[in-house]
């Protein structure tokens, strides 16, 4: 036996639909994200899961409640588990924020471990928050399957510290689309990813609706 680590990004919100940036805002689920949500537990309710920690947001935790109501288990609440907070530029699309605050906005793309949007976090800041909470779902379930539901950038953060890849490229080297399932084994050398991105729980007419 060994911990199954599976990483769910949250379901449809309108910012998913349109692109915005949406760290600390909290919009809630729309009803194709619910939908999302639902599929996920009908899918995944017979796994023998452990048990269950999310992002306290609201799209995070409508997102793990169909499973947790199909399994009995409690959602584990984890502040280190929230997206990137954007700071000045919550709620703005890359378009404004390359209007209004082009130099910062350069800066975060061409090295995003160490430069924030403005007022917000670095990936090396979310990496280091993000990963006590897996070094405690280590600790407290070596064995079993957990979920981790959370957000675009704080999975791919997370996926690239487990796997060995630089902070600064979750862009570029890692997939996150809405409601995606990603799974790692930990095994006897490290972790091991076995599922990237996986949308084959949602039903069609979802599963091929693009999510920023």
């Amino acid at each position: 036996m060994s911990l199954k680590l599976y990483l769910l990004r949250h379901g449809e919100t309108t910012f998913s639909q349109a692109g915005g940036y949406c760290g600390s805002l909290d919009p809630e689920l729309t009803p194709d994200g619910l939908a999302m949500a639902k599929d996920f537990a009908t899918a995944y309710q017979d796994f023998p899961w452990t048990a269950i920690y999310a992002s306290p947001m609201t799209r995070t935790q409508a997102t793990a409640a169909p499973l947790a109501a199909a399994t009995g288990l409690t959602v584990n609440l984890r502040d280190g588990l929230k997206e990137i907070a954007y700071g000045e530029w919550e709620g703005q699309t890359p378009e404004w924020v390359q209007e209004h605050d082009l130099q910062a906005y350069m800066r975060w793309l061409t090295e995003p471990a160490w430069n924030a949007p403005t007022g917000g976090e670095t990936a090396v800041h979310i990496a280091s928050r993000a990963n006590l909470v897996i070094a405690e779902i280590e600790a407290q379930h070596p064995d079993g399957s957990v979920l981790v539901v959370s957000h675009k950038a704080t999975l791919r953060i997370i996926l690239c510290s487990l796997l060995g890849i630089e902070l600064g490229r979750f862009r570029d080297r890692i997939a996150m689309p809405v409601a995606s399932v990603s799974c790692v084994r930990f095994g006897t050398h490290g972790p091991l990813l076995e599922l990237l991105g996986d949308r084959s729980h949602l039903r069609p007419e979802l599963r091929h609706k693009a999510g920023f």
